[in-house]
């Protein structure tokens, strides 16, 4: 198998007849051979009907569906599974993105060696909210990755088939599957200028909420790449130098007190200074940063996998 397409749907009932018929006319016109995996991330309208149909009338065609809403990348991380060709492609459902790009992707995957080359919507049809934030999203995410890319967020992908089975997404990390990549070792990361198409059917998801998952999610998936693997380096060393500054802020007002002592003075009370609770209160949150680090090390040697998601049904897999 040449190529698998993997396409989130939510609520998308209108487009996805003319989407799949669009991708296999252009991936028969290109001598692809190709698989199309619609996941159903809990529609409530008849989008799952339409995948059945589509499934029973062609091979081709597959499809996944949730028994509730679990997220864009819930719905990526399952069709990756699923992925059987040698280079994948995600696109949204909502027809915006256009598959008339799909031979060239395929093309910069195989033949130029990127293992994933990442869509550019230059020219958007978005609302101004959207095309506002992304542009603050992308320029942080390029100042936190390092990866030189304009648009992280464009549904618009192709992977090479090992870079998706060795990736995990979860959360709302699909924003950021170039940064997963990178950190899985796969450095080949290029840029494509894409069609960005008017909405024709239904209304967009974006939300405010996203605004601010946006975010978080960078926080994390910076803090996953960097001390995932051993927390212990983050919140062991920031344990210790917590705790060793309580412990001098202690032992100068015990050595105070050694040295009224000594010279026949009358001592204060070492509970009169403040330092002494600043100090108490630093070496005790140091312990606890320590714990947690040495917590983490043991969860992340114990762990099992955290991707379980309640699947209803499936066709042609």
């Amino acid at each position: 198998m040449d190529i698998s397409v993997v396409i989130p749907v939510f609520n998308e009932e209108e487009s996805i007849r003319e989407l799949a018929d669009w991708i296999e006319r252009v991936c028969t016109s290109a001598g692809l051979s190709a698989e199309t995996i619609f996941i159903d991330d809990g529609s409530t309208d008849a989008s799952w009907q339409k995948i059945e149909d589509l499934a029973r009338e062609r091979r081709s065609v597959k499809g996944v569906r949730f028994r509730r809403n679990y997220g864009k990348a819930a719905a990526l991380h399952t069709g990756f599974a699923e992925a059987t060709g040698d280079v994948v492609i995600t696109m949204d459902s909502d027809l915006q993105d256009s598959p008339d790009e799909i031979p060239e992707l395929f093309r910069m995957i195989k033949d130029e060696g990127y293992h994933l080359v990442s869509g550019w919507k230059k020219k958007r049809y978005d609302p101004f909210i959207k095309k506002s934030t992304s542009r603050v999203y992308n320029l942080t995410a390029r100042i936190a990755s390092g990866i030189k890319l304009h648009d992280f967020n464009c549904g618009l992908k192709a992977y090479r088939g090992d870079v998706v089975k060795s990736i995990e997404v979860f959360g709302e990390m699909h924003r950021y599957i170039p940064m997963l990549a990178k950190e899985a070792g796969f450095s080949k990361i290029g840029e494509k200028i894409v069609e960005h198409r008017p909405r024709k059917y239904g209304v967009t998801k974006y939300g405010i909420d996203r605004f601010v998952k946006g975010y978080l999610d960078l926080l994390t998936i910076g803090f996953i790449t960097r001390f995932g693997k051993s927390p212990m380096h983050l919140f062991g060393l920031l344990g210790t130098l917590m705790f060793l500054a309580g412990f001098v802020m202690a032992g100068y007002l015990g050595i105070k007190k050694l040295v009224f002592i000594h010279n026949g003075l009358r001592a204060p009370l070492v509970t009169d200074s403040p330092y002494f609770y600043i100090g108490l209160t630093v070496m005790v949150i140091g312990s606890f940063l320590f714990l947690t680090g040495f917590l983490g090390e043991l969860i992340n040697r114990t762990s099992s996998e955290r991707n379980t998601y309640l699947i209803k049904d499936k066709v042609n897999l």
